[in-house]
């Protein structure tokens, strides 16, 4: 296994389109455990950890660009407000040293149905960055993942940045394991309220062959938030709304039987987590537009 390290980003595409089976590595928190099992030999690694560019962020007006390799600690530290439900994320992530170490890059490198960045990066919306000798390009993170642990990236491309929209109204996030920490998800949830466009989204992992949205969950939802003159006149959601959009979340995953749990099981908790996350999530949208009310 021959090890490359470039210094800056121009050598790492350089390396890239020169090796394109040249397995990127940065935090390694992925990588790493699957070569101390042997469940991966590449001829290649490709190290990034000297592109000082790829651990800094950038908020913007509406938008906040997070590196690739951005540590969890980081995002849990500083972007608690512009990025809540991916910071709430970051915090079921494994360890304080993994957390201290792992980034958004690595997970979406890996395109594991189990990562724990993925539900959020799904519910809040955004676009991956990336890039080779040949141009950059943004892929919608709808698209990004194209099947079992396969993404879109091309062979001589590197993820450089994530591009996601700065909060605008409340995010949740539930994760299902076994105990509470140093554990692969059985399953997790994101969800985000927006109200500027008025419409709820939503993340699952760890319950189909990808990360997904419960995108008919998601059409009730808001058909029925609209329908209801919810975001103007900050009613309750009923119980049976919040029902009917558990039970759909639930019809949307296509989860396996394995160590961690029972399809079944995953199904049930999903539609648990759903339930959860929009009531904690709604009330925090009703407490939010009292105040803004009580203001104006």
């Amino acid at each position: 296994m021959d090890f490359l390290r470039p210094a800056s980003w121009e050598e790492a595409l350089a390396a890239k389109a020169e090796h394109p089976t040249a397995v990127p590595i940065a935090g390694g928190t992925d990588v790493m455990v699957e070569i101390n099992f042997d469940h991966r030999r590449p001829e290649y690694l490709l190290d990034l950890n000297r592109i000082g560019e790829l651990g800094e962020w950038e908020v913007g007006e509406g938008t906040v660009r997070l590196g690739a390799s951005v540590p969890y600690t980081k995002i849990m530290e500083n972007l608690r407000t512009e990025l809540p439900g991916l910071a709430l994320a970051s915090h079921t992530v494994a360890s304080p040293q993994i957390r201290n170490r792992g980034g958004v890059g690595g997970n979406l490198g890996t395109a594991s149905p189990a990562g724990d960045a993925h539900p959020a990066l799904l519910a809040s919306g955004g676009e991956v960055e990336v890039e080779s000798v040949r141009g950059s390009r943004r892929i919608p993170i709808d698209e990004f993942y194209t099947g079992v642990k396969r993404n879109a990236l091309a062979a001589d491309e590197l993820i450089r940045a994530v591009h996601l929209p700065k909060a605008d109204g409340p995010q949740q996030y539930s994760k299902v394991g076994t105990r509470n920490a140093m554990v692969i998800a059985v399953c997790a949830f994101g969800l985000a309220v927006h109200p500027e466009t008025r419409t709820v989204r939503t993340g699952i992992g760890s319950a189909a062959p990808t990360p997904i949205r419960a995108k008919e969950a998601e059409q009730f939802l808001n058909a029925a938030l609209d329908e209801g003159g919810f975001w103007d006149n900050g009613k309750i959601i009923t119980p049976s709304v919040a029902k009917q959009f558990a039970d759909l979340c639930s019809a949307a995953c296509n989860p396996i039987d394995d160590v961690r749990g029972t399809a079944s099981y995953r199904r049930h908790a999903v539609g648990i987590m759903a339930r959860r996350t929009l009531t904690w999530a709604w009330e925090a949208y009703r407490g939010t537009a009292a105040g803004t009310e009580g203001v104006a």
